[in-house]
């Protein structure tokens, strides 16, 4: 099975979801959104299995910083556009694998789903 981790290194959440995936022994391979960013068709279709407001981190400093206008008025459009743009807005890790994806790191639910 391939598993591909994509997220930023220095995310305290992706390094725990990579800490885990290595004592669990599974070989993965790490996509780093700020040196290969996911085009608009990869967005939409990770807002499409998983949800665009499940996909979009309204949680960190780069929404928070965003124009109001930019805030408002959100849509599954208006979101991916933002992610494609702002990549650090995609709550991270995205995790794919075979044929699966989850979205966040949940110990239990990443050991459902690869163990």
């Amino acid at each position: 099975m391939t598993i591909t981790i994509n997220g930023i290194p220095n995310c305290d959440t992706v390094r725990k979801a990579r800490k885990w995936l290595e004592a669990q022994e599974l070989d993965h391979s790490f996509r780093d959104f700020k040196k290969d960013a996911p085009d608009a068709g990869e967005v939409g279709g990770w807002a499409d299995a998983a949800g665009w407001e499940v996909l979009l981190n309204r949680r960190g400093t780069t929404f928070r910083k965003l124009d109001e206008g930019d805030k408002a008025d959100l849509t599954r459009e208006k979101a991916i556009a933002l992610m494609v743009q702002h990549p650090s807005l995609i709550k991270r890790p995205v995790l794919e694998y075979g044929t699966g994806f989850l979205v966040g790191f949940k110990e239990a639910e990443w050991k459902d789903a690869l163990c």
